[in-house]
This record gives C-alpha cells, sequence and structure tokens, in this order.
C-alpha cells in the first residue's frame, strides 16, 4: 500500500544531504536535518527546511549516534529516514529500530542489509547461488591464530578487508607473512572506528583487475532491476576517485551475465530499494564478486546521467510502497558519464587529509556538481574528506573525458589542499583515454609522481605571456605582472602545480613579439605571432603550438595546454623552509617530527632510546576516517616521544624527535 512521504529527516550530512534535499524539494517533500557542533554552519544545514544539533564533533557522539537520530526525528515529527551513505547507512539495526519508531526507512529491508551488508555473510550466500568468488576466508572465527593459517592457505599477496563496511576503510593489501600482523592490527584499528566493528575477511589479490559494480533497485512487491555497470578502477587507497558508465570493458552479453549474478544475489535475500554489487573483473574478461553496499553509492550520479532516473526520487517512491515504474526491458542507456571525486588531501604528501577554513570556491557552470563547499565553508577533520564530485555527460567516450577534463580546469579551491591536478592528468592520460584502466592504474602510469613536472614548453609559455603584453595593457610598469628592470633582462618567473614550485628566468629580444625562456637545462626560443587577447594566447614555443589561458584577471591562474595535456598553474609565493617541512610531517629542525594534519595517535610504535631506520613506522595518525602512518625520515635514535596514544593532536603538534644517526645533535 502506497504511503505518500510529506517529510523526510537525512541522517548524514555533506554533499549526500544535500543532494537528497534537491529531490525531496523539487517533489514538495519538507527537510530535516542534523548537525554536528562541527557542521553547525554547513551547506546542508542552510539548505533543510529544520535542523536540529545532533552532538558534539566526534561521529561516535553525532552522526554514528542512532539514540540522538530517533530522538530528533520525533521532535521534528519526520515521517521517513534517508541515511545517505556512510556513518549509519548500512546498519541493520539502526535501519529495525528506525522503521520500529514508526517511520519510513529509505533503503534496503534490515534483513536483506543483515545477509549482504556483511561481506562474509554476503560471500557465503553468493557461493550458494553460484555467483563467482575468489579464493579467501570469510568465516566467523577471527582468532590471530586462525586468520594466520587461512592466510598462509590462501597465499600471498592478499587483501585483509573490513567485513561490516566500504569505502577503503579496514583494508590492507599484505605482500608476505610477516607483514601480516601488524597490517591485520591496524585494518581492524580502522575497521573498528569507521563501523564499530573490527571483524575482517580474507582474500586473494588480483593484480591489475577491473572495478566492475552493478546498480540495483527493487520495489517492496518483488520487481527488481539493474540500471547496468558503473567502471571504478581508478582508485587510491582503494577508494575511488574516478567512475564512469558504461565501462570501456564491459559489452552487452558481459553486461547481462554480470547482471543476472547480481539480481540473483538480490532476489535471494528479498532486496528493495537501492544497491550495489561489486565485481572484480580481470584481464580475461571473467569477474568475481567482491560485496554489496546495502545503500546509495557516491558514485550513483553517472548512472542517473546515462539513464536519465533520479535514484533518490525511485528510493523515495518505493520506500512509499510505489511498484517500480520500469522493467528491464524498458532501461535505455544513452551516450556516456564520467563522475570525479575532488577530495581536500595532498597527493604528493603521501595523500594527506587537508583541513581548514574554504576562502574560495569556485566550480563549473556546464557540468554537474554535487557539492557541500562554498566560499567560508570549514573543512573538518572529524569526517570524510569529499569536497565535491564533478559529473560530465556526452555522446561518447572521448567526449565525456573532454568534458570532464576542461571542468577540473576550471574548478578553484583555496584554503585547503585538493587533488585536481590530479584528476586531471589521469583523465588527460593516454591509457585512460585508451580506457586501459586497472586498480594499480595510478601507480602503474606514476600519475602522482607527474604532478611535480612541468614541460620546459608548458613553464616558457607561462613565464613569457606577460612580457607580451601590449602596452595599453601593461603601460604602467609599477602594475606590471613582472618584475621591472631596464631592458627587461633576465627576469625571474616562478609558478607552482600540485604545490611544487618551478622557475624560470626570460630575456627580452630586439624583436617585441620573441622572449627567451631559461629553464633548467633548456634555452626555449617563445613567439607570440600577431595581435591577440591578454588572457587567450597561442604561443610558438621553439616551433610548437603551445596554448596559455589566463583564468583570472591578475593573471595569477594560468591553463596551459601541450600536446593534449593540461597544466594548471599558479603564480605564488614560494613555500617557506618551516612551511615546506610541515607539508612533510617534519618539524623545523632535522629530525623533529610534527603531525601533518590535525588527527587521534591511535599508535606510537617506538619509544625513546629506540634505534629506527629510514622509513620505519612511527606513528600512526587517524584523521578523516583514514590511518596515516609518519614515518622515520631518516636512520637515528628516538631522543623524545611528545604524543600517546589517544591524544588529539592539531597540524604541526610535535610528535617526537629523532637524533641523527651519527649521533650528532639537532640543531635548531
Amino acid at each position: 500500500m502506497t504511503r505518500p512521504i510529506t517529510s523526510v529527516l537525512v541522517a548524514n550530512r555533506g554533499e549526500i544531504a544535500v543532494r537528497i534535499f534537491r529531490t525531496c524539494r523539487r517533489l514538495g517533500i519538507r527537510t530535516i536535518a542534523v548537525y554536528s557542533d562541527a557542521d553547525a554552519d554547513a551547506l546542508h544545514v542552510a539548505e533543510a527546511d529544520m535542523a536540529y544539533r545532533i552532538g558534539p564533533p566526534s561521529a561516535s557522539e553525532s552522526y554514528l549516534n542512532a539514540g540522538a537520530m530517533l530522538d530528533v526525528a520525533r521532535q521534528a515529527d519526520a515521517q521517513a529516514l534517508h541515511p545517505g551513505y556512510g556513518f549509519l547507512a548500512e546498519n541493520a539495526d539502526f535501519a529495525q529500530a528506525v522503521q520500529a519508531a514508526g517511520l519510513i526507512w529509505i533503503g534496503p529491508p534490515p534483513a536483506a542489509m543483515r545477509a549482504l551488508g556483511d561481506k562474509a555473510r554476503a560471500k557465503a550466500l553468493a557461493a550458494e547461488h553460484g555467483v563467482p568468488l575468489l579464493p579467501g576466508y570469510h568465516a566467523d572465527d577471527q582468532s590471530p591464530v586462525t586468520l594466520n593459517q587461512q592466510a598462509r592457505r590462501i597465499g600471498y599477496p592478499l587483501l585483509i578487508k573490513a567485513s561490516a563496511g566500504g569505502g577503503g576503510r579496514g583494508m590492507r593489501v599484505v605482500e608476505s607473512e610477516q607483514d601480516f600482523d601488524e597490517q591485520l592490527q591496524a585494518a581492524k584499528r580502522e575497521a573498528r572506528a569507521s563501523f564499530g566493528d573490527d571483524r575482517v575477511l580474507l582474500e586473494r589479490y588480483v593484480s591489475r583487475p577491473r572495478h566492475v559494480e552493478i546498480q540495483i533497485m527493487g520495489d517492496l512487491h518483488g520487481g527488481l532491476i539493474h540500471l547496468g555497470e558503473r567502471e571504478c578502477s581508478i582508485q587510491r587507497r582503494h577508494q575511488k576517485l574516478i567512475e564512469e558508465s558504461p565501462s570501456p570493458a564491459v559489452d552487452a552479453d558481459l553486461r547481462a551475465r554480470m547482471g543476472d549474478a547480481a539480481l540473483r544475489l538480490a532476489h535471494a535475500v528479498d532486496y528493495a530499494n537501492a544497491g550495489t554489487v561489486e565485481f572484480l573483473l580481470d584481464e580475461r574478461g571473467q569477474f568475481a564478486f567482491l560485496e554489496v553496499n546495502a545503500r546509495l553509492q557516491v558514485e550513483h550520479p553517472v548512472t542517473e546521467a546515462v539513464t536519465g532516473l533520479d535514484l533518490v526520487e525511485l528510493q523515495l517512491r518505493v520506500a512509499a510502497g510505489a511498484s517500480l515504474p520500469m522493467s528491464q526491458a524498458d532501461l535505455t542507456f544513452q551516450g556516456h558519464a564520467m563522475e570525479a571525486r575532488v577530495i581536500a588531501e595532498d597527493p604528493l604528501a603521501n595523500w594527506a587529509p587537508s583541513s581548514g577554513l574554504i576562502q574560495r570556491a569556485a566550480w563549473p557552470g556546464f557540468v554537474r556538481v554535487d557539492t557541500w563547499v562554498t566560499d567560508g565553508t570549514l573543512v573538518s577533520p572529524y569526517y570524510d574528506s569529499l569536497l565535491a564530485k564533478v559529473i560530465a555527460h556526452a555522446p561518447d567516450r572521448t567526449g565525456v573525458a573532454s568534458t570532464l577534463a576542461h571542468a577540473l580546469q576550471e574548478i578553484r579551491i583555496e584554503g585547503v589542499k585538493d587533488n585536481v591536478d590530479l584528476l586531471l592528468a589521469t583523465v588527460e592520460s593516454s591509457p585512460f583515454l585508451a580506457g586501459e584502466l586497472h586498480t594499480g592504474f595510478l601507480d602503474e602510469q606514476r600519475i602522482v609522481e607527474s604532478l611535480t613536472d612541468v614541460p620546459p614548453p608548458v613553464l616558457a609559455a607561462a613565464s613569457a605571456v606577460d612580457f607580451f603584453l601590449k602596452p595599453e595593457v601593461d603601460a604602467d610598469p609599477w602594475r606590471s605582472r613582472v618584475a621591472w628592470r631596464l631592458g627587461r633582462l633576465d627576469q625571474p618567473a616562478a609558478w607552482r602545480r600540485a604545490g611544487a614550485l618551478h622557475t624560470a628566468r626570460v630575456t627580452s629580444d630586439p624583436d617585441p613579439d620573441v622572449v627567451h625562456v631559461h629553464t633548467d637545462g633548456e634555452n626555449l626560443d617563445v613567439r607570440s605571432p600577431g595581435r591577440q587577447t591578454p588572457a587567450h594566447r597561442r604561443l610558438s614555443v621553439n616551433g610548437e603550438v603551445v596554448t596559455a589561458v589566463d583564468k583570472d584577471s591578475a593573471g595569477d591562474r594560468r591553463i596551459v595546454a601541450w600536446r593534449g595535456c593540461s597544466y594548471r598553474l599558479e603564480r605564488r609565493r614560494p613555500p617557506t623552509v618551516e612551511e615546506t617541512a610541515a607539508d612533510r610531517g617534519l618539524g623545523g629542525a632535522a629530525g623533529r617530527l610534527s603531525a601533518p594534519m590535525p588527527g587521534r595517535v591511535v599508535k606510537v610504535a617506538v619509544e625513546v632510546g629506540e634505534h629506527v631506520s629510514q622509513n620505519q613506522p612511527l606513528v600512526v595518525l587517524e584523521a578523516m576516517k583514514m590511518e596515516h602512518v609518519v614515518e622515520a625520515p631518516h636512520a637515528g635514535e628516538v631522543t623524545e616521544v611528545c604524543v600517546r596514544e589517544g591524544e588529539q593532536v592539531t597540524a604541526g603538534t610535535r610528535l617526537l624527535t629523532i637524533g641523527s644517526a651519527d649521533g650528532a645533535p639537532d640543531v635548531e
């Protein structure tokens, strides 16, 4: 029986809360937000019709507090509750409590969540229904002895995975038996912090697999369909960065077989509402079941783009008792869609998360952007580091990759570090454009390492533009974009890409349309043919065409295109020694290590007097729901330990001190 939904409490925060509110508003449904003290001024609070404080910043005292959520639902007279993703979204006990309180649960039935939301139980069920599996262990006995024995049986390398959650949290690749105990403890700690459950499963690690998932949707009357696949192979630390639909590796036959396997599993537990069945796809085209995410996925917009459906609206309607409005045969897929996750982190500092106040946030207007970030948003260290999802749609894969690249070029974020340069470098790389994807793509293609590089023609073009400005634009030497000297001889130029600084020298030529740029080891002649606008220039660098486009009126943000790739360059002051040290987790003196981000100390692995080797793990911090290891920058003796396990630290807090290997004292 259909029971129209008139009000929805979203038991979540950030971009997913904002996104759910958007559909509710379109349908005329009253929206109710919850917030922690850290989120009092967040966008999702402003977007809702009503908002209620849920607790202190810690997730365990706020967004994971099931009792507080139900109290708010009663106070707000909410009719239904949507859990979003993360936090309580896959907690079957919470779902059951919501229903017991007389609320409509906008998600799968609790029984289905129990059967499929737990990875170990889901794998047992998959085996029972003929869904292919990788060799592994997913039984109840979690004793270290049993897990070690099972690891030896499976063989190395293997994967440790949290049984109760997803998103890459509580997941570790173990290369050898010697590393197993340490990685097991780390996975259990992270799983307990993220999901309140430290159970794990083990499975054979497959090199170079694709991660392909099937979106399913069911109603409460037994109707169940799949909405095609998403390719999610571009990942870092087992977390997805770029998703697309359809997958370049999946044809109609493979799509049908994977979809059939997903639906067999879903039918076995009377599944309803939204869910995702995840598979590994090897290089031979063989797929194996990974897990079920019994909720809406972060990457659901790419499915919406190619199907034309609003998945949140479907969730609301089937939760209210309506039948699915279409059958499997009714579904059509149009074009190609890609999503890039913009994350507050520094890829050049081992993916260290970044928190702080956003001074400026600018998003492209010609693609879909799901975000919770605006000017003045405070990015807290307590929660996930996702800032936005940029979603592009085009008739074909080549077109959508180009559209997404142009969208990434337009993004401007000031106040925290971000991964936009990494996303752009990935989307424009030749292997990506060829569809040669797998979960180790970033490492294999050395995408992170490439961010520290700016090809000489690109640096030359960026540095030369200001010297070609016509007198009417650059008549006042005191307002010039370049340092003013007689004859403009030997002018310095400095640009940053992804935080890395690059410098050059520019000298003039008797020909006003030619300058000479000197970079490390190369001297290049740059010519500006003809009269052009200052903001958009086609230059000739040693005879090769390079395009430079200014992204602000001051010319301090410049996109340079060369050989099919784009480089986002910013003119900024060089970092101080202290800033550079802090970025890498070092203090101002050799051997003095500081916290690279705010977080909680979950492990101190060394003691005063202990001798350590270079790159040895010293301290483990938990920040933004992930663990981050601070390693020794050099060999030496630990002379001071300044923090204890369980302590909350801020960025720059002294962690410990290591004396030099030869015993010489540190220098202030």
